[in-house]
């Protein structure tokens, strides 16, 4: 029994000054986590019950599925990382740190070397396969924004576990099973989880998906489509790439002046006013649009490119870091432009960009830029656009590449219905690694025939402590937090109310029993504070079942609320102990 008159715990009447998002502020408030510097924070009595509650969710369903549980270092060496390219990969997201004889180490962002090199110093044979090991601990990453407290930090608690199979279709059942363990253990914890299909990233390996939960504060967004079952993160959603065109009729590009004209908008104007169309009006969704950007290598070296897309759209940078990772984004400013004479800017054209160009600039291209499609865009002069610049006949890039913004209502590539755009917290992300680490590091074993074979991977993460912060976003109202009894710190709260000791006795007396039960219970035995302040802290701190001994005591009963519905039932005294423990139990 834990009772707050000796308890750890200090409740907080003001939002931290910091705070953004409900969880923040409230796990802050009611006494759960503190942070000790930005982007790290300390566990308190209460927050360490729920993350303990949490944490005991996930290894119960690892466990049940035969996974087997190790433990690694935080602190891990240079040279595995190095070997899977990833110690230059992970950028400045990587903590890293020298000892006293100058040997370099990391503090661990994710453990895929140290268990494939675990596996590969005991297992040899086919026969010892397929296996998975998985682990919870702490993990390290240099996030560059920190923010909403435990929601995006960089220390937090991870849950990540490895598969190593001997072919593809083991890979694919290993998978199988940890997308159902994962539904599972995200339905005992009480999170809605929407699936969707992901990117890779800095991971590596072929199939992902991710575990979102739908959250207005989330950072992650993804789509749904609004008539099929497809679901994708933004940063892998496909797009569907209109038929090409026959430009046999189309007109011969010409370039015309458009002085004053260094955005879309302007554009649009100068060409309606002075180049009319007969047919409708001119839109930015009839001009291209070229942006460029710096590429920062994980090696340190930086190059230019350009991305063609509609002008009706933006560059999502979060789409484009995905599909140019591990590298970095960086701006293009008014120095490189010195640099570059030949993109003239607002004015930029095909005619400058490519590879094959003076200017040496990679060139890359939405996929709705099809062969054929007509287009307004820059003639690589000062005051000056080409009009009917047609694709394929005028110009041509060195590819295409996905970074365009995704809209409402844009095509669903799988049933061309429209799409739905939704903001989330990613909660877990599984994926088919193959066989990078494997072949990285020498993770082979015999076959049946006593040949050699390299292991194939499979890695899967749910993130433990984010968990708590999520569930804490989904189960709160504007009184405090409201916790599922599956991650509660306690499932009673006792408040003790009133100017002499017969309720505060009364009170210990129900709390004695339910606590010999085993449910754990939290008495509010304050002396000198007011029922109006009890009544706030149990509100606050979000326990499922309060029950309030007061002057009705002497009417030989108790209240019981509800702390999520607000409903409120009257129980006799001497029924206390045997109903509380039956509405526990009941769930």
């Amino acid at each position: 029994m834990l009772k707050l008159s000796t308890a750890f715990i200090r409740t907080l009447r003001d939002d931290p000054a910091d705070a953004e998002v409900p969880s923040h502020k409230l796990l802050v408030r009611a006494g759960y986590v503190r942070r000790a510097a930005p982007g790290i924070y300390s566990w308190l009595p209460l927050g360490l019950k729920v993350l303990r509650n949490v944490e005991n969710i996930v290894r119960d369903q690892m466990e049940k599925a035969g996974f087997q549980e190790v433990r690694f270092p935080g602190l891990l060496p240079r040279e595995p990382y190095e070997r899977s390219g990833r110690w230059t990969d992970y950028g400045d997201d990587l903590f890293r740190l020298t000892d006293r004889r100058d040997n370099d180490y990391l503090l661990g962002p994710t453990h895929e070397e140290m268990f494939t090199l675990m596996v590969k110093d005991l297992y040899s044979s086919y026969k010892d396969l397929p296996l998975v090991l998985f682990q919870i601990q702490t993990k390290y990453r240099d996030e560059p924004r920190p923010r909403a407290g435990i929601l995006r930090g960089r220390e937090f608690l991870m849950k990540d576990s490895y598969s190593f199979d001997i072919d593809d279709a083991g890979l694919a059942a290993s998978y199988a099973l940890h997308r159902e363990v994962y539904i599972e253990t995200f339905a005992r914890l009480g999170l809605e989880i929407v699936i969707v299909a992901a990117t890779s990233g800095a991971m590596g390996g072929s199939a992902s998906e991710e575990f979102i939960n739908p959250c207005a504060v989330g950072e992650d967004t993804f789509i749904q489509c609004q008539s099929c079952a497809y679901a994708a993160n933004v940063e892998a959603v496909v797009t569907v790439v209109p038929t090409a065109i026959d430009w046999v009729d189309a007109p011969p590009a010409r370039v015309e002046s458009t002085p004053e004209t260094p955005t879309i908008d302007t554009l649009v104007a100068v060409v309606n006013e002075r180049f009319p169309r007969a047919d409708r009006l001119w839109n930015a969704a009839d001009t291209l649009k070229n942006v460029i950007v710096n590429v920062r290598s994980p090696d340190g070296t930086v190059a230019p490119l350009a991305i063609g897309l509609p002008g009706d759209r933006e560059v999502d940078m979060k789409r484009l870091e995905a599909q140019l990772a591990p590298a970095l984004i960086e701006p293009f400013g008014e120095a490189h432009f010195a640099l570059n004479p030949m993109l003239v800017k607002g004015y930029i054209g095909p005619g400058s960009l490519g590879s094959d160009k003076a200017a040496g600039v990679r060139y890359l291209l939405d996929p709705r830029v099809v062969d054929g499609t007509r287009w307004i865009t820059g003639a690589d002069k000062q005051g000056y656009h080409v009009i009917d610049l047609v694709a394929g006949r005028d110009f041509t890039a060195d590819g295409t590449i996905e970074a365009a913004e995704v809209r409402t209502d844009d095509v669903c590539p799988k049933c061309r219905s429209g799409l739905r755009i939704e903001k989330g917290l990613e909660m877990g992300h599984i994926f088919q690694l193959g066989r990078k680490y494997a072949d990285a590091l020498g993770l082979q074993v015999l076959d049946q025939n006593g040949k050699k074979q390299t292991v194939t991977m499979g890695s899967y993460g749910i993130g433990v402590s984010r968990a708590v912060a999520a569930i804490a976003e989904q189960s709160h109202d504007s009184l405090g937090l409201c916790w599922p009894r599956a991650v509660a710190p306690a499932q009673v709260h006792i408040v003790a109310t009133g100017k002499d000791l017969t309720a505060l006795n009364e009170a210990t007396r129900i709390a004695d029993g339910v606590d010999a039960a085993g449910i754990e219970v939290l008495l509010d035995d304050r002396w000198a504070v007011s029922p109006g302040v009890k009544f706030k802290d149990a509100e606050l701190l979000g326990i499922p079942t309060i029950v309030v001994v007061g002057k009705n005591v002497v009417d030989g009963v108790i209240e019981v609320r509800d702390r999520a519905s607000g409903d409120r039932v009257e129980v006799p005294l001497a029924e206390a102990v045997d109903h509380l423990i039956a509405l526990v139990r009941a769930g």
